[in-house]
């Protein structure tokens, strides 16, 4: 079995102190599925529909995608665009966590389709608590195996 057989969580997530502090928050709240990060919009894509790098992961989606909005080489609401405007990952549930409260991002990101828009907090146990309860909503609403 490899690396991203029966994946649950992909974050999409170009900050590795952000990425830590989403998984410790994840555990916090109890959800230990299993989660593959990416670093960019590109590999996120790639990972969905399992091109490039990915190509040879097994067939099926993740249940959730956590998905930065600033990321380099393409950006999250692009990410989001491509994946609600495919009819195999249209329904797909993504949450946009990012550190922009830009109402035109807020709204770009719920025109598009985003499942739910969560303001990363600057304060490192504010945070832990906002993923920490997002996690475990979307375990609860989509019957993630926890």
């Amino acid at each position: 079995m490899d690396d991203y057989t029966a994946v649950d969580i992909l974050l999409a997530e170009d900050s590795d102190a952000d990425a830590e502090m989403i998984l410790r928050a994840l555990r916090k709240g109890s959800v230990v599925n299993k989660l593959v990060r990416v670093h960019d919009g590109v590999e996120a894509l790639d990972f969905v529909f399992r091109e490039g790098a990915f190509s040879q992961r097994p067939i099926g989606q993740p249940k959730l995608v956590l998905l930065d909005l600033k990321m380099p080489r393409l950006g999250g609401i692009d990410v989001l665009r491509r994946l609600k405007a495919d009819a195999r990952t249209k329904v797909l549930p993504i949450v946009m966590l990012t550190s922009s409260a830009e109402e035109r991002d807020i709204i770009d990101s719920y025109d598009l389709g985003v499942s739910s828009y969560l303001v990363k907090p600057v304060n490192c146990a504010t945070f832990t608590d906002v993923v920490a309860h997002a996690g475990l909503y979307w375990a609860v609403m989509n019957r993630l195996p926890t």
